[in-house]
């Protein structure tokens, strides 16, 4: 009887995964990553320029200072001659990969807190949600800063700063539902006939809490994508690294906007507001599927 509980579990677990295709917000979320992910994989194709590259004006005496449209530059370029457009291209690949690294981190993290907390209680449950209580007194934007100041700039310290706090919520949340879970009948039942203790966590408890995980994840993408981008814009980031956020610095350091530069500041903005709200179209597209009381 606890194998087929833990078979209807994981069929549950999996079903709740998959995003309800009839809801627009997830439809919206879903097609927004998938443009900037094809971006990111195709960004050698389809950018025309190297990012970094400095171009020059006919005469090789400046750096071209080209307009929108002008000699195929979609976008126009910077004051240093680089092309925006492939910026934004390449900058794709370097919020994907921070967004996901560090949202599979934090929701992993908080998972597996939440589950050894609320299944063992005692004082594994007081050491964990006393660290728990810690990462929430830890204020996290100045926290990710110094951490990215004092080692050397990397968008994988910036990820590792991000785990390291961030993982507090779903600790938080995953820890609640396991205290409902583990006095179940099913999971009486899976003690009774002797089943160990990490069993019982993978078989029977880890398969309903998974979809509350991902859950989390997909929001931690958007907010781990938006600190990158803060970091890089206050200029913690990595200098080698072209990013979202190291566009907007760069244009506020040249004073884009006193220029009236549009072409070079808006369009970084606008994909960091995409990809930041396409996690949270997509927890909303979960809404009534994990509480399905709402919709009532």
């Amino acid at each position: 009887m606890p194998d087929v509980v833990a078979r209807s579990a994981l069929a549950r677990a999996f079903a709740a995964i998959r995003l309800p295709a009839g809801d627009p917000f997830a439809i919206a979320g879903l097609a927004i990553y998938a443009v900037f992910i094809l971006t990111a994989v195709f960004a050698d194709v389809i950018a025309p320029y190297d990012p970094t590259e400095i171009l020059y004006s006919a005469d090789y005496n400046l750096a071209a200072d080209f307009a929108p449209g002008q000699e195929g530059h979609i976008l126009g370029t910077t004051s240093l001659g680089r092309d925006i457009f492939s910026q934004i291209v390449y900058g794709s690949r370097s919020a994907l990969l921070v967004g996901v690294t560090a949202a599979f981190m934090m929701a992993f993290i908080g998972t597996i807190v939440g589950l050894l907390s609320g299944y063992f209680g005692g004082w594994v449950d007081t050491v964990l949600m006393r660290l728990a209580d810690v990462a929430f007194g830890i204020p996290f934007l100045p926290f990710v800063i110094v951490i990215s100041a004092f080692l050397e700039p990397s968008i994988w310290n910036t990820v590792v700063a991000m785990a390291l706090v961030l993982w507090r919520d779903t600790g938080r949340v995953i820890r609640s539902q396991v205290l409902s879970l583990r006095s179940r009948g099913y999971v009486e039942a899976a003690r009774v006939v002797g089943s160990s203790d990490l069993k019982i966590i993978l078989r029977h408890i880890a398969p309903n809490i998974l979809p509350l995980s991902f859950l989390y994840g997909s929001i931690a993408i958007g907010w781990a994508i938006l600190t990158e981008a803060s970091i890089s814009f206050l200029g913690f980031g990595d200098p080698n690294q072209i990013s979202w956020g190291f566009m907007l610095q760069d244009a506020f350091a040249s004073q884009a906007l006193a220029r009236q530069a549009y072409h070079w500041f808006i369009p970084p903005g606008l994909a960091i507001i995409l990809v930041v709200s396409a996690g949270f179209f997509i927890s909303r597209g979960y809404e009534n599927l994990l509480f399905p009381k709402l919709g009532r």
